[in-house]
């Protein structure tokens, strides 16, 4: 797991705010221009919602977002419906959930 990008993701929800893949890509040394390095960034934050998932918390990268859409990519919604907690077909819905439980489990801890 990427322990620099899952603690600048904890200080994000901490705030209480979002950040965008753009902004944390570089950490890891990835361009967002690139697809591959798109591809890792997504991989990246799947190990690091699978590892909160095993720890009974949210997914911590639903902080994460496309700074023209305000939401996250494929790969959240795909990873949630894997671990089971995206039923049906409201992204909107799922994604605000999803992020009102990182921010209120982060704000805490």
């Amino acid at each position: 797991m990427h322990e620099q990008i899952c603690e600048k993701l904890k200080e994000v929800a901490r705030a209480g705010t979002v950040t965008y893949y753009s902004a944390i890509a570089p950490m890891a040394g990835l361009d967002m221009n690139l697809p591959n390095d798109r591809y890792e960034i997504g991989a990246i934050l799947d190990d690091i919602n699978r590892h909160e998932r095993e720890l009974g918390r949210p997914m911590l990268s639903a902080v994460v977002v496309h700074k023209d859409t305000l939401m996250p990519g494929q790969g959240f919604f795909t990873l949630g419906r894997a671990l089971g907690l995206f039923v049906g077909n409201d992204r909107d819905k799922f994604y605000i959930q999803e992020l009102r439980k990182v921010h209120d489990y982060w704000v805490s801890h």
